[in-house]
């Protein structure tokens, strides 16, 4: 017997759906098997994927919120047959670790981006290494984001990071505001890489480090990986994929 998990957001719209993908479902057969439908916006599925970080689960996304780059849209009369022909892609996330100013260490996964944020008026004073390499020897700025290909277009675009591709098997390391030097416009680094971020003056200027929407304050070391052990498997309609989506992103960016 097939078996499909619902979750929904406690929204009024959310359930709606739910409801009618409930009688959809009791009412057909549904060739796929092992399948979440997560019902909310992207940061409903970036926490039930997290909750979920050691299922073997498919997810399929049903967008309930304003913008929904992650999730499908929903059509009543199409659900079924949305679920029967989508397509799987497969994602790994961050992983952060950080050791804050009284030694402790934390750690959190992202899968779309780790932001690290000054925590006070003061602006942040940063350096940034990537692997043994230095990539910059001391940012002042608001502070700086670490962006997954799925996440790309999401914070990553807002401070004008570049989009990256599915496959591009890289990173981006981008400037939030920056100061000092002004210029210095962020770097694209492989998803093997080990990012290091240090906070050079974590008395006076504190900062914090946030792995999609969890935040750990009074950071004082941050190291940054992708971890690939960690893989989730999302499903796309078809012809409406995750990267066709980036894909009109990155056209959009050019044209504006």
């Amino acid at each position: 017997m097939n078996k499909i998990q619902l979750i929904s957001d406690k929204n009024q719209r959310s359930l709606k759906i739910k409801s009618v993908i409930q009688k959809k479902i009791n009412q057909n057969k549904v060739k796929r098997s092992n399948i979440t439908i997560v019902i909310g916006g992207d940061g409903f599925m970036l926490q039930t994927l997290k909750k979920n970080r050691k299922s073997k689960k498919t997810f399929y996304g049903i967008n309930s919120g304003s913008y929904g780059f992650l999730m499908n849209k929903f059509s009543s009369k199409n659900i079924i047959s949305n679920l029967h022909k989508a397509r799987m892609i497969t994602i790994s996330p961050l992983e952060m670790v950080i050791k804050n100013n009284k030694n402790q260490t934390k750690k959190h996964i992202a899968i779309n981006e780790v932001s690290i944020l000054r925590q006070s008026r003061q602006a942040a004073s940063l350096s940034i290494y990537h692997g043994s390499k230095q990539v910059i020897k001391k940012l002042v700025s608001d502070g700086v984001l670490v962006s997954t290909p799925a996440g790309s277009t999401a914070y990553n675009l807002s401070v004008h990071g570049p989009i990256l591709s599915l496959n591009s098997k890289k990173l981006s390391i981008a400037p939030i505001s920056a100061f000092r030097p002004r210029r210095w416009k962020g770097k694209i680094v492989s998803d093997k890489s080990k990012i290091i971020i240090r906070n050079l003056n974590s008395k006076k200027r504190p900062i914090s480090a946030v792995a999609d929407n969890i935040e750990v304050r009074n950071a004082k070391n941050i190291f940054i990986r992708t971890n690939h052990k960690i893989r989730f498997n999302l499903l796309y309609d078809k012809n409406k994929s995750l990267q066709k989506k980036i894909k009109i992103e990155q056209l959009r960016n050019e044209t504006k």
